[in-house]
């Protein structure tokens, strides 16, 4: 049962970071592993959406139900797939002229193989995967004013594995 948090300050709008990750149409151009994300249905306060991730011989599609609490929370519950759960939750908090964004991810995949292989590498995975939404917001948003860059406001920590 993987867990992983982390929390960081980084130089853009609570409104734009929600916006870049309840956009999750996108996500295949941009996010290591996943290979496809298709919205099911969409209202202005959630998003159901089926995802695919892969890495080597594994590819797996999942559905999960987003709500939004624009623009300060997203919160993702798994509907059905390979996971005997998932939650996952991002919050976006102004903080002087940037944002604060506090990240957390559990999850049980059904397969104990699969499981103990994620469980291996997940840490690393998830912190890749934070990386790269930094790196579309930078894509999307321009990159931040000198000296203004991307911090952590606590160290990741990884939890379980």
């Amino acid at each position: 049962m993987p867990t992983f948090t982390d929390r960081m300050t980084v130089p853009y709008r609570p409104e734009q970071l929600f916006d870049l990750v309840a956009d999750c149409e996108k996500y295949p151009e941009f996010l290591p592993w996943c290979l496809d994300a298709r919205v099911i249905s969409r209202t202005e306060t959630g998003v159901i959406a089926s995802m695919t991730i892969g890495f080597g011989p594994f590819h797996e599609t999942f559905t999960t139900r987003a709500t939004f609490e624009r623009p300060s929370r997203i919160r993702v519950q798994y509907q059905n797939g390979p996971f005997r759960y998932l939650n996952n939750q991002w919050l976006f908090t102004a903080a002087g002229d940037g944002t604060r964004v506090d990240f957390w991810v559990d999850f049980e995949l059904r397969s104990r193989v699969l499981q103990r292989t994620i469980g291996l590498v997940f840490s690393e995975a998830v912190k890749r995967m934070v990386s790269a939404f930094l790196k579309r917001a930078r894509d999307v948003y321009g990159a931040p004013a000198p000296g203004h860059i991307a911090e952590p406001a606590a160290s990741p920590a990884a939890l379980g594995s």
